[in-house]
């Protein structure tokens, strides 16, 4: 099993021109040509690796992102570098802000085959852990024993196989996902689920998922930057909100979705940042009412 413990790097928010993360607007290049983007996700991951971030995480509907992190890879040469990549989502917006639709979920055979080529075909060597995207429970992705088949000969090459998870429900998903076995072995090793101080709810899933042996990956920490405005973090409420994640005994990694240098440099002072999460356990809200607000926030 991989090891790695500390703050990540993801670029679902770098990568393409339109996401859904609050204050985007000005954190952007004004243009978000191809060129203006891989220019900045460059600067953010010198500035993440040169402050020993090792964990990057891309996945195939965040536009560029896998090619982005790609061609950095091989520009840097860098050693001790971890890369996750998801598969089931489509990115169909054309690098438009205004698309109707940003990304189609299609967690089938067809769908792992045409991705897993994709991602090879750009990482190649450095793919180390792929997950499944955004499962939820009874997701086909939990019960498709030829897509088991398929993702044991990806494991069986070395590649940690996981899940990601979304929605109210992520702890049924969690415990579903960790009950699959193949030939008797669990399949999925890496579990990414969204954590933060509004929806703390898969938490204890999580502390079993990491009892059972699984990486376990922090994303949202920041809630889609809603944090950034709870007054009771104080003057630094980004490295807060990543601390709170940090000190969950289960969490290995807790990503960063930074846009700015200014932003990566604050949430990198959370691993220094002491925080009594439990003192802060008033903020959570009803999964339901946390993931139908999430649900409304508009891709800018």
């Amino acid at each position: 099993m991989i090891s790695v413990r500390g703050v990540g790097l993801g670029l679902a928010a770098v990568a393409r021109p339109g996401y859904i993360n609050l204050g985007r607007d000005a954190d952007l290049p004004a243009d978000r040509t191809v060129e203006a983007m891989r220019s900045l996700v460059f600067a953010l991951l010198d500035d993440a690796y040169a402050h020993g971030v090792r964990y990057f995480d891309v996945a195939r509907s965040y536009g560029r992102a896998e090619e982005f992190l790609a061609a950095w890879l091989v520009s840097r040469d860098p050693s001790g570098v971890v890369v996750g990549s998801k598969w089931g989502y489509t990115y169909t917006a054309g690098w438009r802000v205004d698309a109707d639709v940003h990304e189609v979920k299609d967690h089938s055979v067809a769908t792992f085959d045409r991705q897993i080529e994709e991602t090879q075909d750009l990482l190649g060597e450095r793919l180390d852990i792929y997950h499944v995207h955004s499962v939820t429970p009874h997701s086909t992705a939990l019960t498709d024993k030829v897509l088991h088949r398929r993702l044991a000969g990806l494991a069986a090459q070395g590649i940690i196989v996981g899940v990601s998870t979304s929605g109210p429900d992520q702890a049924t998903a969690i415990r579903e996902a960790l009950a699959v076995r193949i030939d008797g072995e669990p399949l999925f090793r890496s579990i990414q689920a969204t954590w933060n101080l509004l929806e703390p709810s898969a938490g204890p899933a999580l502390a079993e998922a990491h009892e059972a042996g699984c990486l376990v990956i922090v994303k949202e920490a920041m809630a889609n930057g809603r944090l950034a405005a709870v007054s009771e973090l104080g003057d630094a409420p980004d490295a807060v909100a990543l601390a709170a994640a940090l000190h969950q005994p289960w969490a290995n990694v807790v990503l960063s979705g930074a846009a700015t240098l200014e932003q990566l440099d604050s949430n990198l002072r959370a691993p220094a940042v002491e925080v009594d999460a439990g003192a802060l356990t008033h903020l959570a809200e009803p999964p339901e009412e946390y993931w139908s607000h999430r649900s409304t926030l508009a891709w800018s």
